[in-house]
């Protein structure tokens, strides 16, 4: 059997992407509590998002077209939140509470819910470098992009409270840098 790149490349991005997300769940987590949530999209979902995105530059912006433009490039999207509700009970008032009101305080938000506990924002940030320094390793185009989590949210394909998207691509040029905006 003879196979082109081109043939294997959908399959090539999501190992890498299966691999991605094996990083980002190894990550450290603060006080080894994991509420991380991972997912990996592709095909019409996939398309979905980034449809959603360019709907959405009507109200919020051209970057939202951009980001949409480039999503359509990807072979899939690798999805990571963190359900941020939960404190250690370090008591830090970093999120602006204690732990104790913290859990009594009304969660909500617009993007995102919030308030969070800043450390389960750390492990969401861990996590997503983890993963993005792996790709960089295998040469797998990427970019973490805040528009594709919050889409995702939207669309109900994960019910993290903070959400970002890494649109995974193997091109001649990584569509996810360099682009340009509409003016």
């Amino acid at each position: 059997m003879i196979l082109k790149e081109e043939e294997f490349r959908k399959e090539a991005i999501k190992f890498a992407a299966y691999l991605m997300a094996i990083s980002a769940r190894t990550a450290p987590k603060s006080k080894g509590e994991d509420d991380i949530e991972i997912i990996y999209v592709d095909g019409e979902d996939k398309d979905r998002i980034a449809e959603k995105m360019i709907e959405l530059a009507n109200e919020r912006g051209k970057g939202w077209k951009r980001d949409g433009e480039s999503v359509k490039k990807a072979e899939g999207i690798l999805i990571i939140g963190v359900k941020g509700g939960k404190p250690l009970g370090l008591n830090c008032g970093a999120c602006g509470y204690n732990c104790d009101e913290f859990k009594k305080i009304d969660r909500r938000g617009g993007d995102f819910i919030g308030p969070n506990c800043v450390f389960k924002i750390l492990d969401l940030g861990i996590a997503l470098g983890s993963a993005v320094k792996l790709a960089s390793i295998i040469n797998v185009d990427n970019r973490i992009i805040y528009r594709i989590g919050v889409v995702a949210r939207m669309l109900g394909i994960t019910d993290a409270d903070v959400v970002m998207g890494i649109p995974l691509a193997s091109l001649g040029k990584n569509p996810f840098f360099d682009r340009k905006e509409d003016k």
